[in-house]
Parts: C-alpha cells; structure tokens; sequence
C-alpha cells in the first residue's frame, strides 16, 4: 500500500512540472512554428526559398547588431564636429577600399559558382570573426576598428550578391522572383526592426555587448547556410555576364525561346549555314531596358545613401521643429523602413507587370517629393521624403529584378544579378559620400538629393517609356 502511495504521490507533481514546462516553451515554440508556416508557405519550404529566408534574416539581425555598435561608437559618443571628423574617417578608410573592391566582387564571386553556399556561409562566418576583433576597440574607438569595418562591410556586400545570384534558382513553381525577392527582403527588414532594440539594450550593458550579440547570429547563419539545398552550388548551363553599355540600341525585341532563337537569344544562320559567330554572353542581346533600370535604381540608391549620412548630422545639428536630435532621427528612421516594407509588398502585389513603367514612375514620385523638401522644408516633408526614398528604392528594386529575369537569358541571368547588385552598391557609397562632405544646410541637401534623382531621370525614364511603348516578347512577368 505504502509502495502504491509512492508510486501514485509524484505523478501529479511530474504531471504539474510537464504542464508548466509546456506553458513557458509555448510563446517561443509558438512563434518558431509561426515563422516556419509563413517563411516555408506556398511551396518555398520545398525549393529551398524557404531556408533562404531565414537565413537573410539571421543576416539582417547580425548587421543591425554591428550598426548599432559602430553607431554608438562613431557618431553618437561625440561632439558633432568630432562625430563628422570621425565617419569621414570611417568612409575614407573603409568606403573607398570597398569602391576599389566592389567591381571585383561580382567577377570574383562567378568563378565560384560551385561554392555558394561556402560563400556565404563564410561571408557569415567571417563577420562573426570580425565581431570580436571589433568588440576590443569599439569602446576606444582606434584605427584598429576602420580595418574590421570594411571587412564587415565588404562581406555584407559579397553575401548580398552571392544571394541574389542563389534567389532564382530556388524558386517555386508558379513562383515569380519579384513575389520571391519580396518574402526575403521582408524578412530581413522584420529581422532588423526586431534586432535593433536588441541591440540597443546590449548597448547599455556595455559597448562591446551588440557585437557579442553579432557574433552569435553570425555563427548560427554559417551553419544555416549549409542548410540550403545542394541546387544552389549548381552551375550547369551558366555563363558569365557583363554589364556594357551599347553603342546603339537595338529596338527589336528579342524573340522567345523556340521562335526562331536559341534561349539566349544569338543569332544563328539559315537552313544549312553554321550559325553565325556567337556574340559574347552580356546584355547587349536583350535592348537597354535592363541597363536604364539599373540607370534608376542607381540614383535611388545613390540618395539612400546620401540621406542616411547627411540627415543624422543635419538632424542632430538642428533637430526638427520642437524634437529632440534622437527623436528627429528616430523619426525619419522609422519613416524610411515603413516606406521600404510598403513598397516590398506593393511590389509582390503588383507582381511587376509593367516593370519599365513602375520604375519610371517611382522615380518621378521620389523627385517630385525631393523638390518639395527643398523648396518646403519641414518635419513633415522630411519625413515624407525618408518614406518615399524607402516605399520607392524597395518598388524600383524589385521591378529591376522582374526585368532581368524577363530579360537576360537563364543562362547568364544569375551572373547579371551579382554584376547589377555590385554597382547598386557602389552607387550608395557615392551617395554616402556626397552626404559627408555636404555643409550642413537644410535647403542645400534637399536640393542635392533631388539632383541625384533628376540626374537619374534624365538618363533613364526616357529609354524605359520607349522600351514599354515597343512591348517585350516577354510582356507579363510571371
């Protein structure tokens, strides 16, 4: 009886135990199911775009981390004079190495085409190293921090190249690359919003403790990397291409697969002729839509970078009307990241249909705005500004995507992808240039930056209304 009395006593207990055990795991086990459904939805936990997802994210959190560490270093611990001397310097060191490494990045990474996953996964792994260099000369500031830097900025970079090489072929049936390159760059801006306060808290126990923090992510995306379906490292039937400018345009559309072409789209001689001399695998084959695009984007991200550095000095100078420096910046700061995930989503919604004329109009949009702002400066023009520079870089992103993919040949489209996001990125270090060597002048800025757009519409809304008055062979981008 005794022995049943002990055998029954602690089962309540153990079950008590289990059940409690149960409701703490639940908000998290909840939440990673919830997060798997969404990211693994409509056939991507099949192909693979899934993992890429979550990997992107982990990304995004990680370089947040390090943002938040550099940040608290380089710009907010001193005086403003000093604050401006300090990230001219972290430019000069760090962003002008990387305009001399950026067109390497692209070719480099082609010959690789069978380790894409290694290369991310050390693009990851590399950052994680450079994290805890970082963290012992964060506090003081040193030269010693510039050179880690820019081999976290220049890993960023070649990890954000290397996947929007991976993104087409991991995408699902039925899926378009505009709706796919939506879900990850999402992902990625959920991640930073969630990781930022993250990493300000960090910051408080510590300087170096954002950088522990990267570190940690940066060491879980190197072994998620390796999680990526082997298809990824497949290089069969690729070829390198090369973004040129053309002497002439050609305004005959390319013909479709199977009429009268090969798939990439050469020129072959008639009924018993060896086809003709193969021209070589670039863009001139496909007209300029693809080369004015990237013309567009290119001034979008030119004032990305442009605003980041001339508006956290301008604002901390001269807050906004009856702000704090820290609120004005919070301020447009939030406004830019709202702007960017709105226009991720109306680009998966519009799903790019009219990729020439979206990108025409967003940048159109985006100047008309910059107008205001100068002629009007105010708060709210500011912040609207920071909104539309994000709603119209995340849409004119997306459209340029959709282009290449309708465009360029399978076959080179992959490399097209690394070529276009190296000089997209290049852009924004010019941009981030222009915005540090700028006089901190209200008026002055906000006409700049219009003349970063203007200069971009000049050279571009005129070819892109052309090539979407001839049409495409391709006209609906699926």
């Amino acid at each position: 009886m005794t022995a049943a009395r002990s055998h029954d006593g602690p089962g309540p207990l153990r079950r008590a135990g289990r059940a409690t055990g149960r409701a703490l795991r639940a908000p998290f086990t909840g939440t990673a199911r919830g997060i798997r459904r969404a990211t693994h939805a409509h056939g991507a936990g099949e192909s693979g775009l899934g993992k890429l997802i979550e990997l992107h994210a982990v990304n995004g959190a990680g370089d947040v981390m390090i943002t938040v560490a550099l940040a608290s270093t380089v710009f907010f611990s001193v005086p403003t004079d000093e604050a401006r001397g300090r990230v001219a310097l972290y430019l000069a060191i760090t962003m002008a190495p990387f305009t001399l490494l950026a067109p390497v990045i692209g070719p480099l990474l082609d010959r690789l085409p069978h380790g894409r996953r290694a290369a991310m996964a050390g693009a990851m792994l590399a950052r994680a190293l450079l994290a805890i260099t970082m963290s012992g000369a964060v506090a003081t500031g040193g030269l010693e921090l510039y050179p880690a830097a820019l081999g976290v900025l220049v890993c960023s970079k070649a990890y954000g190249v290397v996947r929007s090489a991976v993104v087409p072929r991991l995408l699902p049936p039925g899926f378009s690359l505009v709706k796919a390159n939506s879900r990850v760059t999402l992902a990625g801006l959920l991640a930073t919003g969630v990781a930022a306060p993250i990493g300000a808290g960090l910051q408080t126990i510590g300087s170096p403790w954002p950088l522990y923090g990267a570190c940690a992510i940066f060491v879980a995306g190197t072994f998620l990397a390796f999680t990526l379906p082997p298809k990824v490292d497949s290089a069969k039937g690729e070829r390198r291409a090369r973004l040129i400018v053309p002497h002439h345009e050609d305004a005959t559309p390319r013909p479709a697969p199977g009429k009268g072409s090969t798939r990439a789209g050469l020129r072959r001689g008639g009924k018993g002729q060896k086809p003709a001399k193969e021209r070589p695998p670039g863009l001139r084959s496909v007209g300029g839509s693809v080369l004015h695009g990237l013309q567009a984007n290119a001034a979008h991200r030119a004032l990305s970078g442009f605003l980041i550095f001339f508006l956290a000095f301008l604002l901390r100078e001269h807050p906004l009307a009856g702000q704090s420096a820290a609120v004005s910046l919070g301020i447009v700061g939030v406004a830019a990241g709202v702007g960017n995930a709105c226009g991720t989503a109306v680009g998966s919604w519009l799903r790019a249909r009219g990729p020439e004329v979206i990108i025409a109009t967003v940048l159109g949009l985006a100047l008309s705005v910059a107008v205001l702002a100068a002629v009007f400066f105010s708060t709210v023009l500011v912040a609207a500004l920071g909104a539309v520079a994000g709603f119209t870089q995340a849409l004119s992103k997306l459209s340029l995507d959709a282009m290449i993919q309708r465009d360029v040949p399978e076959e080179v489209r992959t490399s097209a992808f690394a070529r276009s996001e190296t000089l997209l990125q290049m852009a924004w270090v010019v941009g981030g240039g222009i915005g540090i060597a700028l006089p901190l002048n209200a008026v002055l800025g906000m006409s700049v930056a219009a003349g970063i757009l203007a200069l971009g519409a000049a050279t571009s809304v005129r070819g892109l209304l052309g090539a979407a008055r001839r049409g495409t062979p391709h006209p609906r981008v699926a």
